[in-house]
């Protein structure tokens, strides 16, 4: 899958992100690799099955909507239908796509209203989002006249699916690379916005994860991080012994203070909350297009206030600083 990065690749060659640019390739190799995730043919393969068709209307300002009804036949459509379900599950959306409406187990355009007016304006800025998905908000951030956008995620199926749209979509600056974080060269201070958004939880040390997001920013660049919060004071932080919300990669959710504490501790300037919610059953669900477990199984049947395990139900918080 090299040919898909070559534009981008070759757009880096010079400038901050340069050094990054000499070990993509090397990168994408290790990560796309059919010995190591031995779903990987058969989705390359739903990929090499899409129709060649570019969609004439796109709209990614107040949606992602890719194409028209009116654009495509209806064996085309069919066709197309049976690719993109090919790669179920599909967690971050909603996407438009032709005739497909893909219902995705996020209602990840609600996530977006909540964060779009506490951002800094990201026309012409370079946007580095961590931990993406399949790209959705990365799609978003280019509705914003983003000049470039970066997402990074080492799911295999996420960065299929999010090249399968995009051979819809044609040229544009928005990328999605099949690695972590801790994968990016050190001190890169290149990107205006840096987005964190579901991730700093399932790090083991969220300090580091503070201290990595802060090294990809240039001065006075701006840290969008969303995370799951409890309630609680300064200090107070939930640690679980075993699964939260049946997911057992959950290491820390401190309370929005203690949180504010990290950030100010790991250098950043004015951290502030500027949403908190509790996560509900419509916001997060399965669909036909995400056919597993959702949120509705993973809290207690008798009491939706608690998961589970018997801890707080999930309560997301977003958060906003400078460096």
């Amino acid at each position: 899958m090299i040919e898909y990065y070559q534009d981008l690749i070759n757009s880096l060659d010079s400038g901050p992100l340069e050094k990054w640019a000499r070990i993509m390739p090397e990168q994408i190799a290790a990560h796309l690799n059919e010995k190591r995730y031995g779903d990987l043919p058969k989705w390359q393969a739903a990929m090499a099955a899409m129709p060649e068709v570019k969609a004439e209307y796109l709209n990614f300002k107040d949606q992602v909507h890719i194409g028209l009804r009116e654009e495509l036949d209806q064996n085309t459509q069919a066709q197309l239908d049976q690719q993109l379900r090919a790669l179920i599950p599909w967690r971050k959306g909603p996407y438009q796509v032709f005739d497909s409406f893909i219902n995705t187990e996020w209602r990840s355009d609600w996530k977006w209203d909540r964060v779009l007016p506490h951002l800094a304006p990201l026309k012409n800025k370079t946007i580095l989002d961590v931990g993406c998905g399949n790209g959705y908000h990365c799609w978003r951030m280019f509705g914003e006249d983003a000049s470039r956008v970066i997402g990074i995620d080492p799911s295999p199926r996420f960065v299929v699916q999010f090249y399968m749209l995009k051979q819809l979509i044609g040229k544009a600056p928005v990328d999605l690379l099949p690695i972590g974080i801790e994968e990016l060269p050190e001190n890169l201070q290149a990107f205006d916005t840096t987005f964190s958004m579901g991730v700093l939880y399932h790090r083991r040390s969220p300090m580091d994860h503070l201290r990595e997001l802060k090294s990809t920013l240039k001065p006075g660049g701006q840290l969008v991080l969303e995370t799951l919060v409890i309630e609680g004071e300064l200090g107070d932080c939930l640690v679980p012994e075993g699964r939260y919300a049946m997911m057992n990669n959950v290491w820390f959710l401190p309370s929005s203070a203690t949180l504010l504490s990290w950030m100010r501790k790991c250098g950043y300037k004015n951290p502030r909350v500027v949403d908190e919610n509790i996560t509900s059953c419509e916001e997060q669900r399965s669909t036909d297009w995400m056919l597993f477990h959702s949120l509705n199984e993973f809290l207690d049947p008798d009491d939706k206030s608690k998961t589970a395990e018997g801890h707080p139900a999930p309560r997301r918080a977003v958060f906003v600083a400078e460096v």
